[in-house]
């Protein structure tokens, strides 16, 4: 089996980092999560090349190995679609699989909207697609998502730790059931015991090394900026109105994931009500799985993967 591979490509003016393995005629990408990183999907990547895939994941421009984007404190999340969308025409990829996980999955949804002929189906991870962030609404001020929000806070909260520890107690709190609330007088960071509170099981040290390493030179601000707050701007109010999307959808969700008790969110996803947006989608519940599943549960998760999207070549 071949390693995967490393390469900066020049896209939309900007170094991108992109990991590679496969040399497959059908290419899958992966776009991560936040604080995920191309790594997140080292198990999927390994598994689609032994498959007969070209697997290609790249880094957000402002993280990891990618360049930093030019106004940090403006970018968007838009500036990520774009990049996908001429990274894709600066490999010659014609046709190309899409996998999102967690805020990956709705720029999944997005470039698929945007880009129909160029997706052939979607997978996504830890959400589903979403035409506003009205689920968000009755949660408290401790919300993790309010409090990133909140321009300059999370950076403030990070910046007493090193990117490791920061990365490091995200895992360990969004790997739990229960929805991330902090106290009035509490900040994210301090929700969890660096000294007492384990990592995941399935989560080394030696991977948090990568993740705090790469986070280390790209830092959290524009992650905080792109992916929580031009988000929210953009679907407050009116949303995505009557978008549809009609690619092959697959939605794969930990049972355990804390995101399913966002207000009405499981109901969305199990009475229907997320097919009238993406008509052609399945869903999958894993028992046990949080919000990290294809990291938790990677051989599971790989043949959820696979046998879709063998599914979906043979309809074609």
């Amino acid at each position: 089996m071949d390693e995967i591979k490393h390469n900066l490509v020049s896209v939309n003016g900007l170094k991108i980092h992109v990991a590679e393995i496969g040399s497959g005629p059908d290419v899958i990408m992966f776009l991560h999560g936040f604080p995920e990183i191309w790594y997140s999907w080292r198990h999927q990547m390994i598994a689609a090349a032994a498959a007969g895939y070209r697997a290609i994941a790249p880094d957000y421009r402002g993280y990891g190995l990618s360049d930093p984007t030019p106004q940090p404190d403006k970018a968007s999340f838009m500036d990520f679609l774009s990049d996908l969308i001429a990274l894709l025409d600066l490999l010659h990829i014609h046709k190309v699989f899409v996998v999102g996980k967690d805020f990956g999955a709705p720029l999944a949804y997005l470039l698929a909207f945007f880009q129909p002929n160029k997706v052939s189906a979607v997978i996504t991870l830890g959400l589903p697609f979403l035409r506003s962030l009205d689920h968000h609404d009755a949660l408290p001020e401790g919300f993790y998502v309010k409090r990133f929000q909140e321009p300059g806070r999370a950076e403030a909260d990070f910046g007493r730790f090193d990117a490791r520890t920061v990365v490091r107690t995200i895992y360990i709190l969004f790997s739990k059931s229960d929805i991330p609330i902090a106290k009035e007088d509490q900040e994210i960071m301090d929700m969890v015991d660096p000294l007492h509170d384990p990592l995941p099981s399935w989560f080394s040290d030696k991977d948090l090394d990568v993740y705090g390493d790469l986070y280390g030179k790209s830092g959290f601000q524009t992650a905080l900026q792109a992916t929580y707050r031009w988000m929210q701007i953009k679907q407050s109010g009116k949303g995505m109105g009557d978008v549809k999307i009609e690619s092959p959808s697959l939605l794969i969700m930990g049972e355990k994931d804390y995101v399913l008790k966002f207000l009405g969110m499981e109901d969305y996803i199990k009475n229907g009500e997320a097919k009238m947006i993406v008509p052609n989608l399945e869903v999958i519940f894993v028992p046990e799985g949080t919000h990290f599943i294809q990291e938790q549960f990677p051989h599971q998760v790989n043949q959820l993967i696979l046998t879709f999207l063998e599914k979906q070549k043979s309809k074609s």
